[in-house]
This record gives C-alpha cells, structure tokens and sequence, in this order.
C-alpha cells in the first residue's frame, strides 16, 4: 500500500468508469471521476500548477497574498493548496455560488467576497472586474488570472490527458467537456492534437452562455443566464481555443440538473451541476452516432457541493426545474407537503427547546403544531420570544405552554383570493382537506408558485 505524505500528492490519477444503465446508443461512454480529487474537483489540477509555476518564476514569495476570481471549484483547489503552503488567498466570487462551496472555502481559510451573478465584463461589479481592481489596491499580491494563466492548460496537457489515454488503452473517439476558463478544453486539445488528432473535442454548454453559438456560427448574440455553476460564459476564453471545435450542444438547466440527479440514481455516483450539462451532452452525442465510438466525459466536481440545491427537490420547485401536477386548488401553492413527508412540524409535548432547534436546523420561522394529523396550533419565533422573556427553564416547558391556539383554517378549495386577507395580517395560510394537515403556503410560495407559471425558456 502507498502512503502519501501530503494532500497534495493525491492531486490525480482519478479511475474511469464506463456507464452501463444510461441509454448510449451504439457508444461506449467513460467518466472520468475528477470529483475523486482532494478537493473534490477537476480544478485540483489547475490550482497546483498554477501555484507551483507562480513559485518557479519567483512571481509568488513565502507567505505572499493570492487573489482570485472563481465560480468556486478553482477556488476550493487554491485554498486547499495555499492552506498547505501557507499563503493566504482572496477569492472573488459570484453571488450564485452553493452554499456548501462557500462554507468549504472559509473553512480552509479563504476569505471569500461575493459579487453580482447578474452583471457582465467590464462592470465593475464583474467578478473578473473585481479581482484584478482588488489585487492591484494589495501589495504584493498576486492575481492568479485563471482564464489567461498558461500554467491552467499546462495542468491538463502534463496530467489530465496521458492519465486518459492511457486508461483507455489508447482509444478515444470523442471527448466531451465544457468551458469555464478554457482550461480543460485547450489543455486537452494541445495534448491530443499531438498524440491521437483524430479524436474528436464537443462543446458541452449551458443554455445561455454564448460559447455553442460561436462554435456553430463564428459570432453570438448577448448572453442569457443559467443556474449550472463553474461552465458557460459570456465572453470566449483564450485559453480555450473554441475555433478548433465543431460540434456543441446547449444543455438548458433542467436536463442538466436531471441527468446529474439520474446519474446518482442509476449509477451511483454524486456529482455536479457541470457533471449533469457534460453528461446530457455527451449521451446527445453517444445517441446520434450510427456507428460505435468510445466517448469520455468528466464527473467535474462532487455533488455534496449541491445538495442544498440541484439534490434539493424544494429548492428544484423553486426554480421552477421540478413540478407536481397541477390539481387545481390551494394545495397547488404548498411548497413542502405533508403527505409528502416534507413539512416540519411540532406535536403539543415537544420542548420549546426542541422547537428552536428545529428551526434553526431547517432555516424557517415557524411551525404547525399537529395532533393525529389535525391542527391544534401554531408556534413562531414571535411566540418564542413572547413566552420565555429572558427565563431560559422556560425552554424545558411544552409547546403548548407559548402556541397560538387559534389557528384560522384554509380548506384546499376555497379561492385563490382567501390568501390576500390572511398574508395581509402578516400571517401564513395553514391549508386542510377535512381539517388534515397538507401545508402552509406563504407569500414567497405564492410567488414561486405564479413565475412557474410561465413557460421555463
């Protein structure tokens, strides 16, 4: 067995996996399992070169400031490695990314700073925009610049592509990747264009950025927006080399978010939102061709990182990416149903004290308090507040020592319009079929509820 003496030389050598339950047509498709680096992601690779050659040009000196703008994945490889290294690092991020990825860097020391999503380059809002006017107001400090940083291709022409060839004893038709940075995409490329110029390069792309429309046509229009994290941009990447790729595809969110919820399903294997617009691609692919090929694509980072979103069926609804079948009635606006097994709820002897633990773990205000499924109360932080004034044994006391007990009743069927005088009082609509519990709705449902509404682009 081979013991390795720093985190950073577990940095590749990640398996391949052919898949065997999803529909690939005449293909043979392989997954490279990027997500099985030490960070949890295929930017583990580009975050050591770049550090390492930074070192090399004396560009970075010992205990020196490294600043980046990142979509995360990149900034979870600096972190891991500035933290071994002891450099501290500034990461520039836009506000869309998951929380888990955030809460991953500040644990490994990173100072993150949240920018807009929503906004372009040459804003200066723009999180590319952002750090490279924050590295020049540090001294000394060094901007990484993934997205013209030699040492982020190099990554994948030294490591990522011979790993691959060789796994595949040799034999690769196509591969399938996206592009952030460009990184992957260019690395790879130099590297086969060398060794086996027949293997064909796809451009898997999300809904809205323009990188498919310059592949198909040369140029492209204004970009739009897409909740996949870490691909798609709005400018083209030098370090890409899109002119050399002819075939792309768009994967709009939903189908991106559902083959990476299918791949967990079916194959078992956790990874992200990229995975899921890489993997719709490459079976896109696998599905036209008429004559068997081997096609490889990249499982880019791990799922854990999503699990309060693409994994998260509510935060799916939300989107508008997931739905139930319309009935017709107020329980159409429920967001988490009880029948469900999605409502968190409070029976009559539980503690105040358990109460606030469960609002803090799940991130809501209040609670319905059920007896055999029927309503008998309502317990918010306000009540909370009001009961225990300060007298901490208080929290020891059961719910229906501080729950409002009248409680106005919403029956599935009646209007729409009902909700107005209740949300109008600043309250929630508790909603019943013959005085059963089926949720609350609350204003925010309702909205959700009525953009769903309309046709998803």
């Amino acid at each position: 067995m081979t013991i390795y003496h720093s985190v950073t030389d577990l940095i590749g050598h990640t398996p391949v996996i052919q898949l065997h339950k999803l529909d690939t047509g005449v293909c043979e498709l392989f997954l490279k399992l990027e997500n099985q680096n030490p960070g949890g992601s295929i930017k583990d690779r580009v975050a050591l070169s770049m550090i390492t050659e930074a070192e090399k040009s004396g560009r970075l000196k010992p205990g020196g400031t490294l600043i980046e703008a990142t979509a995360g994945n990149t900034g979870l490889g600096l972190a891991l490695i500035a933290a071994q290294k002891g450099y501290s690092l500034i990461l520039v991020v836009p506000d869309k990314m998951s929380r888990e990825k955030i809460f991953h860097l500040r644990a490994l020391g990173a100072q993150v700073v949240l920018t807009r999503s929503d906004v372009g380059k040459g804003h200066p809002a723009y999180y590319q925009d952002y750090a490279l006017r924050l590295s020049k107001s540090i001294p000394d400090a060094l901007y990484i610049d993934q997205f013209n940083n030699d040492a982020n291709p190099l990554a994948h022409a030294s490591t990522t592509a011979p790993e691959l060839f060789d796994q595949l004893g040799g034999q690769v038709d196509a591969v399938v990747v996206g592009v952030g940075s460009g990184g992957t995409l260019g690395g790879l490329q130099a590297w086969f264009r060398q060794h086996s110029p027949a293997t064909e390069f796809v451009l898997a792309d999300p809904a809205g950025s323009i990188l498919a429309d310059r592949v198909e046509t040369g140029r492209h229009g204004n970009p739009g927006t897409w909740l996949v994290e870490g691909i798609g941009e709005d400018f083209i990447p030098p370090l890409a080399h899109i002119e050399q790729v002819r075939t792309a595809f768009r994967i709009g969110d939903g189908e991106a978010f559902a083959t990476a919820r299918e791949l967990l399903k079916v194959e078992g294997i956790l990874a992200g939102s990229s995975t899921g617009t890489l993997l719709a691609a490459a079976l896109r692919y696998c599905r036209a061709q008429t004559t068997p090929k081997r096609v490889v694509t990249f499982a880019c980072d791990s799922g854990n990182k999503y699990l309060s979103k693409m994994f998260n069926d509510d935060w799916m609804r939300q989107q508008g990416l997931l739905s139930r079948p319309a009935v017709g009635d107020l329980s159409d606006f429920i967001a988490l149903r009880h029948d469900e097994g999605a409502t968190v709820t409070a029976s009559p002897d539980d503690t105040l004290a358990a109460v606030l633990n469960r609002m803090r773990l799940y991130d809501i205000s209040q609670l319905p308090v059920l007896e055999e499924g029927q309503v008998v109360g309502i317990i918010d932080e306000w009540d909370l507040v009001r009961y225990v004034q300060g007298d901490s044994e208080r929290f020891t006391l059961p719910v229906t020592a501080a729950m409002t007990r009248s409680v106005e009743l919403l029956d599935k069927r009646a209007p729409e319009q009902a909700l107005n005088a209740i949300f109008d009082r600043g309250q929630v609509a508790v909603v019943v079929d013959d005085r059963q519990f089926l949720g609350l709705i609350t204003r925010s449902d309702v909205l959700t509820a009525w953009r769903n509404r309309r046709p998803q682009q």
